[in-house]
């Protein structure tokens, strides 16, 4: 299992992701089970699509995601295939949904995909967290231990082919 930490730590809360795979590692907590590897990719998006060629059986990111809450509401999802519409990959940056959406193109498959998203105050320029997303950090830690335990104990899951992105449906993250 592989938990990505994504996001640009000089744009505020866009470095929620990269936050919470420091704190997870550095966390006193038990240990994470065996087979668990956890990175911080900060916008290297093609560095995450050849780790995940490795063939991972399941992939936690974690990342600032804008949505309709308040600046650090958490949500968990689980994405699949049909999820991830079209985007153009960037070899020099990171898109989440095309370094997913792309993976069959290099040969790979989508695994198992969860996300632990943080709703961002801004992603302006300047670095750190805001008050509110800063906050949230602790429980993202936490939310990510959980999944990553609960996925642990499911066993490995079926690896779902990676499909040709239909056109017409496109999400950002």
């Amino acid at each position: 299992m592989l938990v990505a930490g994504i996001g640009n730590l000089f744009l505020g809360d866009d470095g929620f992701g990269p936050e919470v795979v420091r704190r997870l590692v550095a966390d006193p907590g038990p240990p994470l089970p065996a087979g668990v590897r956890v990175v911080d990719y900060g916008i290297r998006g093609m560095h995450l699509a050849y780790d995940l060629l490795d063939g991972y059986d399941a992939l936690v990111l974690v990342d600032a995601c804008p949505g309709g809450g308040a600046p650090g509401a958490l949500t968990v999802l689980e994405v699949g295939p049909d999820d991830l519409g079209t985007g153009e990959f960037d070899a020099h940056g990171m898109n989440p949904v095309s370094v997913l959406a792309n993976l069959g193109q290099l040969g790979g498959t989508l695994p198992l995909t969860h996300v632990v998203g943080c709703t961002p105050a801004g992603v302006e320029e300047g670095i750190g967290l805001s008050e509110a997303v800063a906050a949230a950090v602790p429980g993202a830690v936490a939310e990510v231990r959980a999944l990553v335990r609960r996925l642990s104990a499911a066993g490995p899951a079926p690896r779902t082919p990676t499909k040709e992105p239909a056109p017409a449906r496109t999400r950002r993250s």
